[in-house]
């Protein structure tokens, strides 16, 4: 089984301007989920990318880089497309989709997650959320009767999405056309370790956690 892991990283960015590319401890934002990739258990690491700077980087980190077509890399454009772009131009059995907004991953969840692929069709990340009331932009409570508000330990926990990694097979993928379908399994990251960068104080507040 030839397993992959590709790491999707456009040029553009809305709300921080080349983000895949901001220094975190004195390193580009995109080198973290590359070295993680690269201690896992994967045999080869690509980065999908329209942006010659993010190529430069990842060349010189030893890995493999695609060429995104532009339809791919717009604001709009689902991370679906360029993960179907990447499966019809390289053999592989299995694909370990990593995000480079994941500083934090650690290269053994990802191997956590390649051994449960033997029980299941995908496999993808999460980290355990405690309830919280939350409420919608119009202050109308989201779950709860705010007049009967729960304890939260009468509360069941939930698994959270955190968007480190996302594991499937290549007939899986270009069958469902998305990241994970079938039997899907979890791998529980700790919470501290699953934090996503998408602002500029997210920079500042996993720089304070490295």
């Amino acid at each position: 089984m030839n397993t992959v892991a590709l790491i999707l990283a456009r040029g553009g960015s809305k709300e921080v301007p080349q983000k895949n590319i901001q220094l975190l401890g004195g390193e580009p934002l995109i080198s973290y989920a590359i070295n993680a990739a690269k201690w896992s258990d994967v045999d080869d690491v690509w980065v999908s990318t329209d942006c010659p700077v993010i190529k430069s980087i990842s060349k010189g980190h030893g890995v493999h880089v695609i060429d995104r077509p532009d339809e791919f890399s717009t604001d709009e454009s689902p991370s679906e497309e360029a993960l179907l772009h990447f499966a019809e131009n390289v053999d592989f059995d299995v694909l370990v989709f990593m995000q480079p907004t994941s500083p934090l991953i650690r290269p053994s969840y990802v191997n956590e997650g390649l051994i449960k692929m033997s029980e299941y069709d995908s496999v993808f990340s999460v980290y355990k959320e405690h309830w919280v009331p939350r409420w919608n932009k119009d202050i109308t409570p989201i779950g709860f009767d705010n007049q009967n508000r729960p304890r939260r330990q009468d509360m069941k926990d939930v698994f959270v999405e955190n968007g480190a990694f996302y594991i499937t097979t290549k007939d899986n993928l270009l069958e469902s056309k998305t990241r994970v379908s079938g039997n899907i399994g979890i791998v529980e990251m700790k919470t501290k370790d699953s934090f996503q960068i998408d602002t500029f104080e997210d920079f500042e507040l996993v720089e304070s956690l490295l």
